[in-house]
């Protein structure tokens, strides 16, 4: 049913009439449907985006999907690297991202990493390596910078400092504790 509008002869109809959510309570997150956000989830979010800003994409870039396996390979020229199902293989990179399901075992000299899955092998990341909570990275790792999220596992031969040669050691390596053979997050 359609009726005139007294102003301007403008017509509305049931139609026309889109209900409107009510506002949420303050100080209750929801997300963009206006349902409540689990708190932990939140926190989560707050700090994956305080220590792992966006990375930014671009150039060359290297997906390997859910169930596919790569193996016995040397990945060069490629900027991103995204790892979904398993991949063997040593690889010189800007950026490595394993997804939860994903696995990498070989050597990786890369700038940034973020671990959902697992890394097994030899890790050097030159800038900043973050291990999300899922994460699990084992063997010979050398890092610039790390976050470890509440329940990421290290393990291993772990190094501070990213030294180009070995002749000139980074200067964290001459200290007996940070060469521990092993250490792993508290979950």
């Amino acid at each position: 049913m359609a009726t005139q509008s007294p102003f301007f002869g403008k017509r509305t109809s049931d139609t026309d009439n889109v209900p409107s959510r009510p506002a949420p309570l303050v100080g209750s997150p929801t997300n963009l449907s206006g349902s409540p956000v689990n708190q932990a989830s939140l926190v989560n979010a707050q700090v994956a985006n305080a220590v792992a800003p966006p990375v930014k994409e671009g150039g060359s870039k290297l997906t390997v999907g859910p169930n596919i396996k790569l193996k016995g390979v040397e990945i060069t020229d490629c900027d991103t690297l995204v790892v979904e199902g398993l991949v063997e293989a040593t690889m010189e990179s800007r950026v490595m991202q394993i997804a939860e399901q994903g696995a990498y075992k070989g050597s990786a000299e890369i700038d940034i990493a973020e671990i959902h899955g697992t890394f097994d092998g030899n890790l050097t990341v030159r800038e900043r390596l973050v291990i999300h909570s899922t994460g699990k990275v084992t063997g010979k790792i050398r890092y610039g910078k790390i976050v470890i999220e509440e329940g990421g596992q290290l393990s291993g031969e772990i190094t501070f400092g990213t030294a180009k040669s070995d002749s000139k050691p980074a200067v964290a390596d001459s200290k007996p504790a940070e060469s521990k053979p092993a250490l792993q997050a508290a979950a």
